[in-house]
């Protein structure tokens, strides 16, 4: 059995390792990576793993997971300020999607228990699919991300009234009245004790093992936390996932939240990416295999009703039209809680065996297509809205200050702010249209447009100014605009903003002289900082990192010549590195046979 486990083990992380960096390579992110490594290594691949149910109601706890962190993330305030998105929005996708579903199964000739029974299940989407990409991508605080987020909570709350509902259209017994009040008193029961648990209990235990300086044992208690919670919704047939979120929200505010965070990071990565393998292990390939045409027939079905409801809240939610497409994408695929509606469907009688196992395959193959959807978003769909969405450039009256500033993000404004505090109105090219209706305000001269295009410049005032700023962030739009500033205003002398030591080598090779790299001086500013608190006297870090600056910028136009030769250039930053090394060791010996003088001392 240990070995066998141990095999499993092997196995799983095996084919994550193999497939995920091959799947994220090709663009096509961690969700498919994982779904692909599950049905090859499943039993219907390789046949490496044959128990599929096991293992896929084990991995769930990667979804109650990840609600914990993501409660972890909001406080019980910002949680009531999202009350009307998660049950208005959430309310009319669930409703919206059920109806639309329902419509679709009574004209495929299904009885109306089952196509209401199916059409609530398939209306829940998978929050393991949807957070992730969320989080992958850094979109939670974007208007797709709020909303998304806002329905998948309000479905991990419906998902309970549509498991109660289906024992009353089953043939099975169904509770009596006192047991159904029982039941209803235990829920009130445990969501009031994880309230004032995590108000007043769980805070001085943390506390306690906290004091005791070992980090094992305060991960211990946060998988235990997290377990017992779990465990507890479970016993009342609550969404175990919706009750480790009440208690993230509930200790979001208190001091160890960071550290719950951290130290269960770990386990909620690796978790979810075996609840996705084992999705992928779970398509049922031999019951496609018997009537392919029809299960496909169902997908395209499915999701495109659900798509449809979804792009049509996405428009009344008034999302920005990038991101609609994005949200549809998103929750388009059937959910977690599918699988379960779908199994008390078959114990109440409600589902044959045969229509359950159809519509898990229709399920889990909509996971499958989830990922093969925001590919398709990010490679052709998103480039062309955004083209659309994209505000026409502005119609410049002819300018004539002395200085253009083309990019006025947070390198171009405090050039900007520094001129205009001295009376020197620049004209500003930047294609933030939030940010240019701001500046105009504060009398700035900044118009949208694209920085590259010659005509634009010249409408700027680029044939009379004297110096043009380049600060924009983009180093491909950067070096395009050094090229036509050269070729078509060859009297304008030209400052840069650079990214890095390869881009300082790409403007010098265009000519540009004036430069400075974007975090170079702040970092350096600091370094000197950290210096005076380890114990150099003021005077002393000055000239340590005036040195250090001194020689860099010396190495880096010695290096020049050379930057496109990798071996000489490795070659010459060695011996950089030594001559550094060298000179500072000399300083080291001349301070310490000195005295310092008061200025200087620590």
């Amino acid at each position: 059995m240990e070995n066998n486990l141990l095999f499993n083990a092997l196995i799983y992380l095996l084919a994550a390792v193999v497939a995920v960096p091959v799947a994220k390579r090709l663009g096509l992110g961690a969700v498919l990576g994982y779904l692909i490594a599950g049905m090859a290594i499943g039993p219907w691949g390789l046949r490496l793993i044959e128990d599929v149910q096991i293992i896929l109601h084990f991995s769930e706890f990667g979804v109650v997971l990840l609600l914990f962190v993501i409660g972890l993330e909001l406080d019980s305030k910002r949680l009531w300020s999202l009350r009307r998105p998660i049950f208005g929005w959430g309310g009319a996708q669930v409703l919206g999607c059920s109806a639309a579903l329902f419509t679709a199964g009574l004209a495929l000739g299904a009885d109306w228990r089952t196509a209401l029974i199916a059409a609530l299940g398939l209306s829940l989407s998978s929050t393991a699919i949807a957070l992730a990409t969320l989080e992958e991508r850094n979109l939670m605080a974007t208007p797709a991300g709020s909303a998304g987020f806002s329905i998948l909570l309000f479905q991990d709350i419906a998902a309970i009234p549509m498991i109660a509902l289906i024992p009353l259209l089953g043939v099975a017994e169904t509770q009596g009245e006192t047991e159904g009040w029982l039941d209803g008193l235990k829920v009130v029961g445990v969501i009031a004790a994880l309230i004032v648990g995590g108000r007043y209990l769980i805070r001085p235990i943390l506390r306690v093992i906290a004091k005791t300086g070992m980090r094992e044992i305060f991960t211990a208690f946060a998988l235990l936390l997290v377990i017992s919670i779990a465990l507890l919704m479970e016993s009342v047939n609550m969404s175990m996932a919706l009750g480790t979120f009440l208690a993230g929200v509930l200790l979001a505010e208190s001091e160890y939240r960071h550290a719950l965070e951290s130290d269960l990071e770990p386990f909620k990565g690796l978790l979810l990416g075996l609840f996705f393998i084992a999705v992928g292990m779970s398509v049922d390939f031999g019951l496609f295999l018997t009537k392919p045409w029809h299960i496909l027939g169902l997908v395209a079905i499915f999701l495109t009703a659900k798509m449809g409801v979804l792009y049509l809240l996405s428009k009344c939610f008034k999302l920005p039209r990038t991101q609609q497409s994005l949200f549809t994408f998103l929750l388009a695929q059937g959910g977690e809680f599918a699988f379960v509606v779908f199994s008390t469907a078959t114990s109440a009688k409600v589902f044959s065996p045969d229509t359950s196992a159809l519509l898990v395959v229709v399920v889990a193959l909509s996971m499958v297509v989830t990922p093969l959807l925001l590919v398709l978003y990010d490679k052709w769909l998103e480039p062309r809205l955004r083209n659309l969405d994209q505000r026409p450039d502005d119609d410049i009256t002819p300018q004539d200050s002395p200085v253009i500033i083309a990019g006025f993000g947070r390198f171009g404004q405090i050039i900007g702010r520094l001129l205009y505090a001295n009376r020197i109105y620049a004209t500003v090219l930047d294609h933030d249209p939030d940010q240019i209706d701001l500046l105009r305000k504060f009398g700035f001269k900044i118009f949208y447009g694209d920085a590259t295009r010659a005509d634009l410049l010249q409408s700027a005032g680029a044939d009379k100014a004297k110096i043009l700023v380049v600060a924009i962030n983009n180093l491909e739009a950067s070096l395009k605009l050094v090229d036509v500033a050269r070729q078509r205003f060859p009297h304008l002398h030209i400052m840069a903003r650079a990214r890095n030591i390869t881009h300082c080598y790409q403007l010098m090779d265009r000519g540009v002289t004036v430069f400075e790299r974007e975090t170079f001086e702040g970092s350096l500013q600091l370094g000197r900082r950290v210096l005076e608190d380890l114990g150099f006297g003021a005077y002393q870090a000055r000239q340590t990192a005036m040195k250090f600056r001194a020689h860099n910028i010396k190495t880096m136009h010695a290096v020049y010549p050379h930057y496109k030769d990798q071996q000489q250039l490795v070659s010459l930053a060695k011996q950089a590195k030594d001559e550094l090394e060298e000179m500072f060791a000399r300083d080291r010996e001349a301070r310490d046979k000195q005295q310092t003088d008061g200025w200087d001392a620590p």
